[in-house]
């Protein structure tokens, strides 16, 4: 039986081909040109000034934060709902991640539990456009606006979702982004650090390369302590295929998820929603099943292995971790991660391929 994973890149010959050209000539004097044309590539579809590609979206996180001074004794609020990619940079710098419920529709941060969790220590909020939906922006950057906090954009999961016009990642103090081998564009491992404030930028660019700005004229010397989040120039290369080809990629996504969404219409579940005036980039179409129809996650996983499909479940309460403390007043995010999980998606998944992943959730609930 043929297996049907959860997800998976869509590589191409054009991918194949950049990467043995920056694998064959991508060094010395061109051992960057991959990652500023994947960098220039990227800004101009964001319709953003800035870009800088990292080895990780989490990395671009940690230097986002640190350029904007956060540290230890500092609060940074996020939803409670997330993958734990989104907190950790928080304790890199020794500040703590304040965790508030999500929205029971999008299952992104609730704007008014964001606002009520402010103190003197906030010093940014975060938000996360979980599996593609999007957060409610006008709100929070109203919310940042008030009380003179940036709001930071967490789209690693959303490539493709456009808010009223305005890609996801565009309209925040900066956006991150990812590029792990299950986003909908991918460099393997990677990221991406956007922003449209020259000083942010000029200052991420410095921690980027250990500290060392780019005025600086002698060689080797840095102006601060900084990290090593580049992104290498092979990696860059396949970006720069994958960008030729992202309003492919991005429809494929779609067309999966409306699929899924048509035929289990008829069940009493919700799937990610798409609001009037947004778009929705679909990065994993994830089900959350009704309280009345008695749905075991748990079993469910085990019918989709014993058919050779892969599953993954829907992120558990970070405030539920071991490092963390549990905040159960988050009665959505307590409730909805049991009642949920996300289907397969890949690009090049083909509708008797969803059918058949229909068929198992069908038979699960109505044995």
């Amino acid at each position: 039986m043929k297996r049907i994973f959860y997800s998976k890149p869509s590589i191409t010959e054009r991918e194949i081909y950049y990467v043995t050209n920056a694998a064959t000539n991508g060094w010395g004097e061109q051992c960057y040109d991959y990652i500023h044309l994947f960098e220039k590539m990227f800004k101009e579809h964001l319709k953003v000034k800035y870009a800088i590609a990292t080895s990780s979206c989490t990395g671009a996180l940690h230097m986002g934060l640190a350029a904007l001074g956060i540290g230890p004794g500092d609060e940074v609020i996020l939803a409670d709902i997330n993958w734990i990619g989104s907190a950790a940079p928080i304790t890199y710098l020794g500040a703590k991640p304040i965790f508030v419920d999500i929205l029971p529709d999008t299952w992104c941060i609730d704007p008014e539990k964001a606002e009520a969790a402010i103190t003197s220590r906030t010093k940014a909020i975060i938000a996360v456009h979980l599996y593609g939906n999007l957060c409610e922006m006008k709100k929070l950057l109203a919310i940042g606006e008030r009380w003179g906090i940036p709001l930071i954009e967490d789209a690693a999961e959303a490539i493709g979702s456009v808010y009223h016009g305005k890609p996801a990642g565009s309209m925040g103090k900066f956006g991150v982004f990812s590029f792990h081998g299950t986003k909908t564009v991918t460099t393997g491992e990677g990221g991406m650090f956007v922003t449209n404030d020259s000083e942010i930028y000029e200052t991420v660019l410095t921690l980027s390369d250990h500290g060392r700005s780019r005025a600086q004229k002698k060689q080797f010397w840095a102006d601060m302590i900084g990290f090593k989040y580049k992104m290498s120039n092979v990696q860059a290369a396949i970006g720069c295929a994958q960008m030729e080809r992202i309003n492919q990629l991005i429809a494929e996504k779609r067309r999966i998820f409306k699929v899924y969404e048509e035929r289990l219409a008829e069940l009493p579940v919700k799937m990610n929603p798409e609001p009037a005036g947004t778009i929705n980039g679909y990065w994993m179409p994830t089900v959350v099943f009704d309280k009345s129809l008695g749905f075991n996650r748990e079993r469910l996983l085990k019918k989709f292995q014993q058919n050779n499909i892969d599953a993954r479940v829907f992120f558990y309460p970070l405030s539920s971790l071991p490092m963390f403390q549990d905040r159960k007043q988050n009665v959505v995010s307590y409730d909805i991660y049991k009642r949920a999980i996300n289907l397969p998606s890949y690009h090049d998944l083909d509708n008797e391929d969803i059918l058949r992943v229909i068929e198992v959730i069908k038979t699960d609930l109505f044995q």
